[in-house]
């Protein structure tokens, strides 16, 4: 039998005890599969796309990578936007997911590097290959930089919670 100095260093998530805190299953599914999870990996690629080709344009000075920035940093954007908007009717309709103070730092960080890509693509549709140094390789910076801490914290609540897994096993 434990001893209450047993018991004491057992550290315990007060929110666990939440009756609504284990149901994390994702409503926006098609076939039991999460939107979310499905749209998320287009913004993160694209914004490594446009931090590579930033980089690429400052090393060789060849237009093409700056136009390539461009389309990779408005995409981002733009399949960002899709992902947000899937990701945040899950935090708000889910109860488990809601419960969770990682899917808030997931939220947060996420609407952040959203916002810096839209203000990283809006830069340059006026003049892409004057915006590109030095304003717009930090911005894509950031942005990198800000998309692995989200995909850190988004598969943090996915392996570390099952948030938005199938508990059917299907």
């Amino acid at each position: 039998m434990a001893s209450a100095e047993d018991k004491e260093d057992q550290l315990v998530d007060p929110i666990s005890s939440n009756p609504k805190f284990d149901r994390a299953e994702s409503k926006i599914a098609v076939a039991g599969h999460p939107i979310h999870a499905m749209l998320v990996a287009f913004p993160i690629g694209l914004t490594g796309c446009a931090f590579g080709a930033d980089l690429f344009y400052w090393w060789t000075g060849d237009l093409f990578w700056a136009r390539a920035a461009i389309w990779g940093a408005g995409m981002a954007f733009l399949m960002g936007l899709a992902a947000g908007v899937s990701g945040t009717v899950e935090l708000l309709s889910v109860p488990g997911i809601r419960a969770r103070a990682a899917s808030w730092t997931h939220f947060v960080v996420a609407m952040t590097l959203l916002s810096i890509l839209g203000a990283n693509w809006g830069f340059r549709l006026y003049g892409y290959e004057k915006a590109l140094l030095p304003w717009g390789l930090m911005l894509s910076a950031l942005s990198a930089g800000m998309a692995l801490f989200a995909g850190w914290h988004g598969g943090k609540l996915v392996f570390d919670y099952q948030v938005g897994t199938s508990s059917t096993g299907n």
